[in-house]
């Protein structure tokens, strides 16, 4: 057989592009009562055989069926049967080797994906699905990051033994801590946390899990197989492939059903091994090449997709697609989006904007790359350097703001602003207005040039790295982690941009200060309902935050001008100081400005306020909910040290003096 870089001359031959291109939107299974037709791309195959069995798993064959060779490389075979449930296959003779290959375009699959699976979609659909739709968007979106296991594994969480670990879990409505009655967890705990997003962490079909091992095998899942069909290993039955999907929908109804949009993570940059059904059905088709041969791995997993291939693009944008229109997801989070290349986000935003309106899907990030990639033909890399040649709604996971707000993510002993660092007061205030203000220091740090608050993703902490808690740890005394964990929260809430966090940073949560837990024990990586009642303080200071920051529209505009509402910036050591008009047509506020103070200093901070401007707290460095509590801010304004103040003036406040 051919080399690799062979195979990719080839690919980028004339003759290739002209001929094996193919246009339509139908590849893989399309079932019905009306009948099933299958359909494989396979430019070099010399012919095709389509296996079928009753079975995902075992020696069940059926029949083998010669499959028919079509334009473009397409091979085909229809029937009048209604094959809902019959699983298959493919043997393939390509430059004389048989090889065989599961779907690449598959929409159901067995136990562990070795098999796809012919399924009517509409047989997997849960009760009420056709009225499934997303809540109304509200004045801010604020994204949870989970994943599906982590979310319900603790027993303390009260869920039913046979949900633990499952898509099911996010349906029960009514669970407390250890089934006491009393205390929420689960569903109800998110709804009075006030978050508007849930971002489950990958939930497509990967292979770093045994669907048929023991519950508790763990893995974060950034391990594709197949991109199309859920992950087994979170349903109730993953040895009958429609039982994954209709539990996966019934997951995304009952999130939407209480009030949550949900956001996929997706991992289109590199599949699970170089062994995968793309490069049996296309030898190196889908994966990138140096001109010397060498195999791309700017992933550091071993392979990087070639996104810009125009198989390959269609694949990825018809996948997203799929997604959205099958399973109703609301937006996608893409693992290491720096290689993939620009044209392709740009066109994903596209097409989700003219099927379901300007920015209703929500699109961003990783704007990094693990390494160097083979990209061809000119195609660039959605890196945060080309950020201005994206989309303004496509956003991207901000790190100068997480660094600059805690420390690096890589320098583990490296702190930042709220735990130390001296000289960081221009990020903060960059960070503040999303990177679109003008306070960089020259040649501090490689800039770049977001278009609008919509590209920036605010935050401090993910499923990378270190917790806010443990980084934190590593930096600061005992006596100092709870005051500073409250004092990050607060500043990256009253930031512009789009706001994310890690599931159970708002109860300190801990991974015993590893940074790389994708498949560490789950008893590692479980969110303990226990810990989140006894740092229940904690919690409700997130929860004064979020449900205080939907009332700032100064803070949660993401237009170009936004940046345009913040004024009065003052910077001393170790203090950031600023304004923001906050009066906006669409959203009402009993604010008019905003006056918003950090003191990173160990020392008490006092300024004058203005003796005719009366000033109200809204929120201080223990309190989140003094909005609520009429608390005059009085003259001089007082900060305590280590902490964040929040103030507002009122409408009326404002036209009296």
């Amino acid at each position: 057989m051919k080399t690799a870089l062979e195979w990719k001359q080839y690919y980028s031959s004339p003759e290739f592009r002209n001929n094996y291109i193919y246009e339509g939107n139908d590849l893989g299974v399309s079932c019905s009562e009306e009948g099933t037709s299958f359909k494989l791309w396979s430019p070099s195959a010399e012919s095709v055989t389509l296996n079928l069995y009753h079975e995902g798993s075992g020696d069940n064959l059926i029949r083998r069926i010669p499959m028919t060779p079509e334009q473009s490389g397409v091979w085909s075979w229809q029937t009048g049967e209604e094959l809902h449930g019959i699983y298959y296959d493919f043997t393939l003779q390509i430059e004389e080797e048989e090889i065989r290959s599961a779907d690449p375009y598959a929409k159901a699959c067995g136990l562990n994906g070795h098999r796809s699976m012919a399924v009517n979609l509409k047989k997997t659909d849960p009760d009420g699905w056709d009225e499934d739709r997303a809540p109304e968007e509200g004045a801010e979106r604020i994204i949870y990051e989970l994943h599906v296991k982590e979310f319900s594994w603790d027993r303390s969480g009260g869920f039913p033994e046979k949900y633990r670990g499952k898509y099911m879990a996010f349906t029960c409505e009514d669970t407390t801590l250890d089934n006491d009655g009393v205390h929420p967890t689960g569903i109800p705990y998110l709804k009075e946390l006030g978050v508007t997003h849930i971002q489950i962490m990958p939930s497509y079909d990967y292979g770093s899990v045994n669907e048929a091992g023991a519950d508790s095998e763990f893995n974060w899942g950034y391990d594709p197989v197949n991109y199309n069909v859920p992950e087994g290993s979170y349903s109730t039955d993953p040895a009958h492939g429609e039982v994954r999907i209709r539990e996966m929908k019934e997951m995304i109804r009952s999130l939407h059903s209480q009030g949550f949009g949900v956001i996929m993570d997706v991992v289109y940059n590199h599949t699970y091994s170089l062994d995968s059904w793309f490069q049996r059905t296309a030898p190196w088709y889908f994966y990138r090449v140096f001109d010397d041969g060498r195999i791309s791995n700017g992933s550091a997993c071993g392979n990087d997709v070639a996104t810009e291939r125009e198989m390959c693009t269609r694949y990825i944008l018809e996948s997203v697609l799929y997604w959205t229109e099958e399973y109703h997801i609301d937006g996608f989070r893409f693992d290491l989006m720096g290689l993939l290349d620009v044209d392709l986000m740009n066109r994903i935003r596209k097409e989700l904007d003219e099927r379901y309106g300007r920015g209703v899907k929500l699109i961003f990030g990783e704007p990094w790359a693990a390494d160097e990639t083979a990209m061809e033909n000119g195609a660039v890399q959605a890196l945060k350097k080309n950020m201005g040649l994206l989309d303004e709604n496509v956003g991207m996971f901000c790190d100068n703001t997480r660094d600059s707000i805690k420390g690096s993510a890589l320098k583990l002993k490296l702190s930042g602003f709220v735990n130390g660092a001296e000289g960081m007061e221009n990020d903060i205030i960059e960070s503040v207005g999303a990177w679109c203000l003008d306070y960089e220091e020259d040649g501090k740090y490689e800039k770049f040039h977001p278009k609008a608050p919509s590209q920036i993703i605010s935050y401090v902490s993910a499923h990378d790295n270190q917790t806010l808690w443990d980084k934190l740890d590593m930096t600061v005394p005992a006596a100092d982690k709870m005051r500073l964990n409250r004092m990050a929260a607060a500043i990256y809430m009253s930031c512009q941009g789009m706001l994310f966090f890690l599931s159970g940073e708002e109860f300190a949560r801990t991974k015993d200060g590893e940074d790389n837990s994708f498949r560490s024990p789950i008893s590692l990586n479980r969110l303990d309902w226990r810990q989140a009642w006894a740092e229940r303080e904690l919690v409700d200071y997130y929860r004064g935050l979020i449900a205080l920051r939907k009332q700032l529209p100064g803070l949660c505009d993401k237009s170009a001008k936004a940046c345009e509402r913040i004024y009065s910036v003052r910077k001393e050591k170790g203090i950031v100081q600023f304004r923001v008009h906050n009066q906006s047509a669409e959203i009402t506020s009993r604010w008019k400005e905003l006056m918003v103070i950090y003191n990173s200093t160990k020392e008490e901070w006092a300024c004058p306020s203005g003796d005719e401007e009366a000033w109200e707290i809204l929120a201080d460095g223990s309190d989140s909910w003094l909005w609520q509590k009429n608390c005059p801010a009085g003259n001089p304004v007082k900060v305590p040290g280590q902490s964040v103040l929040i103030l507002g003036m009122a409408e009326e406040a404002g036209e009296t003096a």
